[in-house]
């Protein structure tokens, strides 16, 4: 049977970089408590005069994994995007971004699961690769979640942040791409982290933001923990499914939601951090963008090598989460 293997990745993100110091002159907060509680510095922003909608920064994570991939749009059979931040209600992120790359021959189509977006959407590429009905697919992860923060919320305000980022997969007959992609969902625990109604004050240094109507809540404490569980559960489904032991992991791409959450989760798995690839402290929690915001610059810095098996793990709103194994060979 063929399976999905990335040979393209890309990134973008916004301009704009909102540091902790400047989040101290908008909430009760300060860059010792952030980065304590957090490990995260500083975030990217989204202008609304900038040509930074959820298409544009998902265009150029695309575009930027097409050129590695040496793939051009009308080659692509599927486009799959994670998001809950799309540009319009219908028609989905991933139509138009179809229409931006002129990819003609692609069937296109949003899936929502939070953080777990992307995985969520690698799985449902791989899947048609696997049966047959795909031979090359794109798959993004772009969230602009600075349009849905209640700046006013200093738990979570500090927390999130804007970007993209995409991969290019073709089907391969071998024992190099997606081993497996191993995904759970707890609707009954929705009340954790959802979207409410409403548009909420924006500080005035961030007026440049274009703000949604609705706005996210979050219950921190109680999510936190299970976080640590789910990622922990998942990865280790997904090793025992593929014969393999936490040692064999070269390395753990996790979402990019709370440092200690990342250091927790490894301590469970027994490994160590330095196989684990993080970023937070440059763009905060970018939810269904940083996976592969973050696969992207291991990448491009060489940290994956050929054959590497390569762990991705997440978990966000719904609740959901995943894990996927991968051999890694571009």
């Amino acid at each position: 049977m063929p399976r999905g293997r990335i040979v393209g990745t890309g990134s973008t993100a916004p301009r704009r970089i909102l540091s902790n110091v400047e989040l101290e002159g908008i909430v009760d907060t300060n860059n010792e408590w952030i980065v304590r509680r957090s490990g995260i510095e500083e975030r990217r922003i989204s202008s609304k005069d900038l040509n930074e909608t959820t298409t544009d920064l998902a265009t150029q994570a695309s575009k930027n994994a097409l050129d590695m991939a040496g793939v051009s749009p009308d080659k692509l059979d599927m486009i799959v995007a994670g998001t809950v931040t799309p540009d319009r209600q219908f028609p989905s992120a991933a139509c138009m971004v179809q229409e931006t790359l002129d990819a003609t021959n692609a069937a296109a189509f949003d899936v929502s699961a939070g953080c777990s977006g992307f995985l969520y959407a690698l799985s449902m590429a791989n899947n048609a690769i696997q049966c047959g009905n795909c031979k090359t697919a794109l798959v993004m992860g772009v969230e602009r979640l600075s349009t849905i923060v209640n700046w006013e919320d200093r738990g979570t305000c500090v927390l999130l942040g804007d970007g993209a980022g995409a991969v290019v997969l073709t089907s391969e007959k071998s024992d190099k791409g997606i081993l497996s992609t191993h995904l759970k969902s707890d609707g009954s625990l929705g009340n954790l982290l959802y979207s409410s109604e409403g548009k909420l004050k924006l500080p005035e240094i961030l007026s440049c933001i274009d703000q949604k109507s609705f706005h996210l809540k979050m219950e921190g404490n109680r999510l936190f923990k299970r976080a640590i569980n789910c990622l922990t559960d998942i990865a280790r489904e997904a090793l025992t499914h593929n014969f393999m032991k936490e040692t064999d992991v070269d390395t753990m791409i996790p979402h990019q939601a709370n440092i200690r959450i990342i250091q927790a989760t490894a301590k469970n798995l027994n490994i160590s951090m330095d196989k684990v690839y993080t970023n937070i402290h440059r763009y905060g929690n970018t939810s269904s963008a940083s996976i592969p915001i973050a696969m992207d610059e291991a990448n491009r810095e060489g940290l994956l090598p050929n054959s590497a098996n390569v762990l991705l793990v997440s978990f966000g709103a719904g609740l959901t989460w995943g894990a996927s194994l991968l051999k890694w060979a571009i």
